[in-house]
């Protein structure tokens, strides 16, 4: 059987009521471990109640994750979009934290 932990997560909300969560996670079994980037797409429910619709792993390597981060800036994103002040980030990351904690 196998167990996964998250090791740490960011939340980016978009739209009415979608979320991505990007998130280092860990697959534990009676083999052994393997750590990995988990990108996981979802909304919110009326009750605020998150529902994961789809999700992509990668490898928690440095270099694959370098060379993705340098592709997804060579696109050429929507500028309509306003992307999240840092400090929303940063709040989202530590009330993350702090629900995981409970």
């Amino acid at each position: 059987m196998v167990e996964f932990e998250t090791v740490d997560s960011t939340e980016v909300k978009f739209g009415n009521n979608n979320f991505i969560e990007i998130g280092k996670k860990k697959a534990i079994t009676d083999e052994g471990e393997n750590t990995f980037i988990s990108l996981s797409r979802g909304f919110f429910t009326q009750e605020g109640e998150r529902r994961y619709k789809k999700n992509f792993a990668l490898p928690n390597d440095a270099g694959v994750v370098s060379k993705i981060i340098e592709a997804l800036q060579k696109l050429d994103v929507d500028e309509k979009a306003e992307a999240p002040a840092e400090e929303e980030v940063e709040e989202e990351v530590e009330e993350s934290a702090e629900e995981e904690e409970e």
